[in-house]
């Protein structure tokens, strides 16, 4: 068998095994990275439920969206097939840099500072716990 062959039954199987996991994705939220990453580390690796819980009760901007887009994958989740809702697990999340938006603020003597709008693009994936 070549190795063209060999890669692409690889990729087959790797993209076989992704297609298991329940995933969903939030682009373009209006808050910074560092601020969306301290969030999503308290709920990294815990169960849907747990998770949240503390995002309800986490008193930061991303938590409300981070709630919503979890909620959503769960429900995704449920629909498309025999999974057990009470054994999901976050098991990878990761927070991305999505495009600035720049705007200029009027400083002394007719000079202008650039304020760098950040957003962030959040993927989740979900999975069953054994």
């Amino acid at each position: 068998m070549s190795q063209r062959k060999k890669r692409r039954k690889e990729r087959e199987a790797e993209q076989r095994e992704m297609q298991k996991h329940k995933r969903g994705s939030l682009h373009y939220l209006r808050v910074s990275p560092r601020k969306v990453r301290s969030v999503v580390d308290t709920i990294r690796g815990r169960q849907v439920e747990d998770a949240l819980a503390i995002l309800d009760f986490t008193n930061r901007a991303a938590a409300a969206p981070l709630a919503k887009i979890l909620r959503s994958v769960v429900a995704n989740a449920s629909d498309s097939g025999n999974v057990d809702i009470d054994k999901l697990v976050v098991k990878e999340i990761m927070v991305d840099q999505g495009p600035m938006l720049k705007r200029f603020q009027p400083r002394a003597m007719g000079r202008a500072s650039l304020i760098q709008k950040k957003t962030s693009h959040v993927h989740f994936m979900l999975d069953e716990r054994k």
